[in-house]
């Protein structure tokens, strides 16, 4: 895994921030926990990204989206079930988002730049999300690389101190 996020990965983010967001917020009911839930989930989506990327083009379907709704989903119910008090959730709809209306005194390349597709770059916040994100899994990653390093040498040794006690016993 590498320690800085694809740009696809960026991307997805970007595409599914608002959504997640305030899906995370209905399911929760409180913003606080919702912004602690949200960053989860990526980093979730992030330990399994190439993965997921993988998959979905084998089966042509969108693993990634399915990952992320259930990642979601289980984030918030294991939430849920670690409150000492019954949590109401209601469900509320957010607005539809308010398209602005072209400045008039923009220019034409100003004008040009909202409409066409891929002139406008990521939003800060989307992009800062998936970077921290992406390095809290790429240092989960490490630290699991290093657990199954000791851990194999472990077994290693233990396995070659047994086989020589066992070859003392029983001579050569």
């Amino acid at each position: 895994m590498d320690d800085d996020p694809p740009p696809d990965y960026v991307a997805f983010v970007t595409e599914h921030r608002r959504d997640l967001r305030g899906e995370a917020s209905r399911l929760v009911g409180g913003d606080a926990v919702a912004a602690e839930i949200y960053s989860e989930v990526l980093i979730d989506l992030a330990a399994h990204w190439r993965r997921l990327r993988w998959w979905g083009r084998i089966t042509r379907t969108d693993a990634t989206s399915a990952y992320l709704r259930r990642r979601l989903v289980g984030r918030a119910g294991r939430w849920r079930d670690e409150q000492i008090y019954p949590v109401e959730v209601l469900g509320l709809r957010p607005p539809p988002p308010v398209v602005p209306p072209i400045i008039e005194g923009g220019s034409l390349a100003l004008r040009k730049a909202e409409i066409l597709r891929g002139t406008t770059g990521a939003p800060r916040d989307a992009v800062a999300d998936a970077g921290i994100a992406w390095v809290h899994a790429w240092r989960r990653s490490q630290w699991r690389q290093i657990v199954l390093r000791a851990v194999t040498g472990t077994v290693l040794i233990v396995g070659m101190l047994q086989y020589f006690t066992w070859l003392g016993t029983h001579g050569p």
